[in-house]
């Protein structure tokens, strides 16, 4: 069954849950502060892992001490979906264990 995209009351509806983030055209974003480069790196690495699991991966921006995530859900338009919140809660759920703010 195809995942479909969600309005933009539910968009944000469901930003409000998730501070930092935020809606740039068809995508949901949020870059991320860590204490340097290696803990930036290790985030990264956890992120991928994670869009592993999730079968659903963003883009991902590694900087010195900064790590972007930007995603939306390519087969539903591109738009945003249910997908994209649940890997954007999941990045939210680990960011803080990497320092990250």
């Amino acid at each position: 069954m195809p995942t479909e995209p969600l309005s933009q009351k539910e968009i944000e509806d469901r930003l409000r849950e998730l501070p930092g983030w935020s809606l740039t055209d068809d995508r949901i974003t949020r870059t991320y502060r860590l204490g340097d480069h290696f803990a930036a790196t290790a985030m990264v690495v956890h992120v991928a892992q994670i869009q592993q699991e999730l079968d659903h991966h963003s883009d991902l921006t590694l900087g010195y001490n900064t790590v972007a995530v930007s995603v939306n859900t390519h087969s539903a338009g591109p738009a945003v979906t249910d997908k994209d919140f649940e890997l954007a809660t999941r990045v939210e759920d680990i960011a803080s264990g990497h320092g990250a703010s």
